[in-house]
């Protein structure tokens, strides 16, 4: 059976008025008027995070290295961009690496740093203004966005007007026990992935025990058909205008899928580094470890070795 805190049963009762306190008629991508911009995504990230006075971290936030890998996706597909998250205004990234080339990448990008300095609220955000939804994951993302009933009720109906909807990681958590306009939930029935059991049983030391439910046990739990590949690597899932990534590593092949499910065709790009390590990791669990082993060996250059010596381990 399946344990959630008072918070999301409470959010569970207040949904059966979310969607008749609604409008009859909500602002729809469908019904826009034709424009020549680039279509809007909006990445939706906790606001779980928060900091002492020594700079330590006391909550959860959303994972920086998702963000920015999504982020630049998107960008690089000439995608309008905003940020959104359930309180609004400055949001804490969980912990990470500042020196990271994605962070920096990030950190040099005006856009960006003021996107994440104000980000909108998610009850101010009206349905029909982005053509996707793409929901950063990390560890805060447990705790804040499955019990915002804005962000469900945005979702809803983003993808009953034909949106598209991802999510990565801990992202996921987001998209649990929301109802659909139309009746039924949004992932029931459907295909999905998200950060595992297993991985969390590895990973999730500090907080894990704290979350209301477990991502994989609460997907299962609302219905939806869960998979996974093997820990850490590279796993995407695409059903119809649902997208869901497994966990960091997957996170830019979920943002090219979000575009692909889009109708449009993601652009070349060099994979980043990180990329380029879990594909090769992933290769040593096949019939073709020997060469992915000799292919390193050739050229270390762009690749992340810690993470690849973490993935030998």
């Amino acid at each position: 059976m399946i344990r959630l805190s008072p918070a999301l049963l409470a959010a569970a009762l207040a949904l059966g008025t979310l969607f008749a306190e609604a409008p009859a008629q909500a602002a729809t991508a469908a019904s826009a008027a034709p424009s020549s911009a680039p279509p809007k995504v909006l990445l939706v990230v906790s606001a779980e995070g928060r900091l002492d006075a020594a700079g330590k971290p006391l909550r959860p936030g959303f994972e920086m290295e998702e963000f920015a890998q999504a982020w630049l996706v998107f960008k690089a597909n000439g995608l309008q961009l905003e940020v959104a998250s359930p309180s609004g205004g400055a949001v804490v990234a969980d912990r990470h690496d500042p020196k990271d080339d994605l962070v920096q990448a990030i950190k040099a990008d005006a856009e960006a740093t003021a996107a994440l300095a104000a980000t909108r609220r998610t009850q101010d955000v009206r349905a029909g203004e982005h053509a996707a939804i793409f929901v950063v994951g990390g560890k805060g993302a447990m705790f804040d966005l499955p019990v915002d009933l804005d962000l469900k009720h945005l979702l809803a109906r983003t993808y009953d007007a034909g949106g598209v909807i991802g999510a990565v990681c801990h992202g996921p958590a987001a998209l649990i026990n929301v109802p659909m306009p139309k009746g039924g939930t949004l992932v029931a029935g459907k295909s999905v992935t998200g950060f595992s059991n297993e991985e969390e049983a590895l990973f999730g030391k500090r907080w894990a025990a704290a979350f209301p439910v477990l991502l994989e046990d609460g997907l299962r739990g609302a219905g939806a058909r869960f998979s996974e590949a093997p820990m850490m690597l590279d796993h995407v899932v695409t059903d119809g205008r649902l997208v869901t990534g497994q966990n960091p590593y997957s996170t830019s092949s979920a943002a090219d899928a979000v575009v692909r499910a889009m109708g449009r065709v993601p652009v070349a790009r060099e994979p980043f580094a990180d990329e380029r390590s879990i594909a090769l990791i992933a290769r040593v669990h096949t019939s073709d470890g020997e060469r992915a082993r000799a292919d390193l060996a050739a050229s270390l250059s762009g690749h992340d070795l810690p993470l690849i010596a973490a993935g030998g381990h």
